[in-house]
């Protein structure tokens, strides 16, 4: 009896002692993971641009008005090795001009994804899905001989439209430049409109008959996003698209942003694309754009 005393003696001891006493549990701060992981952030704006002249304005020019919108996102998930990047850019403007109907000036649907799994400080083992296409009918413009012109239709939604799976190796030295190695790169190329003959037989690459075509090929991706001064940010997307049955047709795209920040809800964005695609024409194609409008981040 007295040995058993003894027992539970010691054992209420031991449990005393541990409930004065915290364990590593007990140590461990429990941090939502929302908090720590995640990084957000979305903009959101309009830009307006408007030109007019008397009628007897003598250096020339057309009264026109121009509203474009945007909307831009991006999601960041890093936890220790593991990175998932998510980014969506919708735009789309219109411009009118005097004696003519109205046209779109900017036009462009682009989502992509991409998780990575970091292999050391710099280099990293990724998967990235990219999707690009636009809103809306596009034209080319054609004067006719007796005056006036004709619209030809050369795009639509889905006319064309670019989904790209790739898996490689990623160089990222810094949060703001980083490098994509597609070794292994599939491309769907969808042109679902019959009635866009840009490009007969193939438009836009897409054999008669097909609305899809299948790629396989090796993409290089280079991104740099900073901000180079207090309220002046250059972001830069260089695509370097190289089908491994027809190496000596690479496809290049260049896109470049420069935006000042005139205060919190203001700003002035200069914005130029470079395409080099054999499928779409055998000239360089470049657009810019400058603009001036209402800019809400959350």
């Amino acid at each position: 009896m007295k040995k058993f005393a003894f027992i539970l003696f010691l054992i209420g001891w031991n449990l005393s002692a541990m409930a004065q006493k915290p364990t590593r549990l007990d140590s461990i701060k429990v941090i939502p993971l929302d908090t720590v992981y995640w990084k957000r952030s979305a903009q959101a704006g309009i830009n307006l641009n408007q030109g007019s002249f008397s009628s007897n304005w003598k250096g020339g020019g057309v009264n026109s008005i121009a509203l474009g919108a945007f909307f831009n996102a991006k999601s960041d998930y890093m936890q220790r090795r593991f990175n998932w990047t998510s980014e969506a850019q919708l735009q789309y403007g219109i411009v009118k001009n005097q004696g003519q109907d109205s046209r779109k000036n900017v036009d462009r649907i682009f989502l992509d994804t991409k998780v990575g799994y970091r292999l050391n400080q710099v280099w990293l083992a990724f998967g990235n899905i990219n999707f690009l296409s636009q809103f809306a009918t596009g034209y080319r413009y054609e004067a006719l001989p007796g005056g006036g012109e004709r619209n030809v239709l050369i795009s639509n939604f889905f006319a064309p439209a670019y989904l790209t799976e790739s898996m490689g190796l990623e160089y990222k030295p810094t949060t703001y430049f980083n490098l994509q190695f597609g070794l292994g790169t599939i491309r769907q190329t969808f042109v679902t409109d019959d009635a866009i003959s840009i490009g007969v037989p193939t438009r836009y690459g897409v054999l008669p008959g097909k609305t899809v075509r299948n790629e396989f090929a090796f993409q290089l991706i280079a991104n740099f996003d900073r901000n180079v001064a207090e309220n002046l940010n250059v972001k830069a997307r260089y695509q370097m698209f190289a089908n491994y049955s027809t190496l000596n047709a690479i496809d290049h795209r260049l896109d470049v942003s420069l935006t000042a920040k005139v205060n919190r809800f203001v700003n002035v964005s200069l914005t130029g694309i470079v395409l080099y695609d054999k499928d779409q024409d055998n000239a360089i194609q470049y657009s810019q754009g400058l603009a001036i409008g209402f800019l809400y981040s959350f």
